[in-house]
């Protein structure tokens, strides 16, 4: 009997979104072992500290990795939108992350014959870099993910994606911390750098391995062109507008922990050891988190997670501001992982949720609007623990993440 061209066709689209889905969880699973050496809400703000660096600097440098990487992707998704196929681009941009880490690294072991200015500015030039590079990579793996995984299997991939990172994130984070306490300052951050370089190289052998065979046909010409078109998407998608209103306010909940470093340092003066410890906790979260949206990924809906992410958003805020010693702000980071866990998930998958097929990318771009505040706010927040304390900065974040509840009401998925 013969099969029909769109059975043969839907064959050849299961067997590649199966190929895929492995492919990227490959690139997720040694990504997960790198990030624990360059985890920007604990060991880059921690050696950024040890190198000299002060409230403004953490600020500066919470904006660059955090909100602002997100938000340079306004300016960079008008070009890669263009370009029906993204592979090349995704590994030519995981390279310039590669090649600042070990950058990084090298610049630590030299540092002990520099002035500590030259260093936090080599320091800040490779951040850049690398957090330009995430900005460039997101747009690219967004749009190959969504195009390469069926979509009946997205929200298992994110799951599953996240069980596999949680687990090899806790196994790394053991490495690390023994990194961290074995050898002193600047050492311990050098080689920290050089082994998440080697781990992330290993990671983009997924990309290598990813089958992009579907063309974006997808175009934009131009930033103004781009800006023409997120006011069309405006107008005729609320979902967006409630979307982007939600990343303003909630999503500057992932710049808190390098804060919280921060605080433990000046007022509890933190050591290296302690980093370590806040790493561990934090990714326990995460596995925490992950493993619940696993085992219940088919039965709640994305408006839930929601809500109770900004709840633990606000009691995360509030217990920093009344813990006192560094064992007790441990569990402070247990909190900021589930967080983080929950927020990466919700996100990505309102995102594939509230765009097509064909403007998947672009729409990448789109959140990078959504990321003025969170891109903005550690800049104000390093001047106003310099003039007036972590106090007021701790009630302003509550303020600000509250508001984020507003906008899951009007977004309202139940999927």
């Amino acid at each position: 009997m013969m099969l029909s061209k769109k059975t043969i066709k839907d064959d050849a689209a299961k067997k590649n979104s199966k190929h895929n889905f492995y492919a990227f969880l490959w690139h997720a699973g040694f990504l997960a072992l790198a990030k624990n050496f360059i985890d920007v809400d604990t060991i880059i703000p921690a050696m950024l500290i040890e190198s000299g660096g002060k409230a403004m600097h953490v600020g500066i440098m919470t904006a660059i990795m955090l909100g602002g990487a997100s938000f340079t992707q306004l300016f960079f998704a008008p070009y890669i939108s263009n370009k029906g196929f993204k592979k090349k681009y995704l590994l030519f941009e995981i390279n310039s992350r590669i090649l600042s880490l070990f950058s990084l690294g090298l610049i630590l072991l030299c540092s002990c014959s520099r002035q500590s200015h030259v260093i936090l500015g080599l320091i800040f030039l490779f951040i850049t870099v690398f957090s330009l590079g995430g900005a460039f990579t997101n747009i690219s793996y967004v749009d190959m993910l969504g195009k390469s995984i069926t979509e009946d299997k997205r929200k298992t991939f994110f799951s599953t994606k996240q069980i596999i990172t949680g687990s090899v994130m806790l196994l790394s984070a053991f490495i690390a911390k023994k990194v961290l306490s074995f050898l002193d300052y600047p050492l311990n951050f050098a080689f920290m750098f050089f082994i998440g370089a080697f781990l992330l190289l290993i990671a983009s052998g997924g990309f290598w391995k990813v089958k992009e065979t579907a063309n974006s046909a997808f175009k934009i010409y131009g930033v103004k062109d781009f800006f023409r078109k997120l006011k069309s998407e405006l107008s005729e998608n609320p979902a967006l507008v409630y979307f982007l209103g939600f990343i303003n306010t909630q999503g500057v909940i992932i710049s808190f922990l390098p804060f919280v470093i921060l605080y433990s340092k000046e007022t509890m003066n933190a050591q290296s050891s302690d980093t370590g410890y806040f790493l561990l906790y934090k990714v326990l979260g995460v596995i925490s988190a992950s493993l619940l949206i696993f085992l219940v990924a088919k039965r709640i809906k994305y408006n839930s997670l929601l809500y109770l992410n900004t709840g633990l958003s606000f009691l995360m805020i509030l217990f920093t501001f009344l813990v006192d010693d560094t064992h007790t702000l441990r569990y402070i980071f247990i909190i900021g992982g589930v967080v983080y866990s929950l927020y990466v998930i919700t996100m990505n998958g309102l995102l594939l949720e509230i765009s097509g097929r064909e403007n998947r990318a672009i729409y990448t771009g789109f959140t990078g609007a959504g990321n003025i505040l969170p891109a903005v706010f550690p800049l104000i927040g390093g001047w106003i623990i310099l003039h007036w304390g972590f106090s007021i900065f701790f009630l302003l974040y509550m303020l600000i993440v509250s508001l984020s509840i507003f906008f899951i009401y009007k977004i309202n998925c139940n999927k």
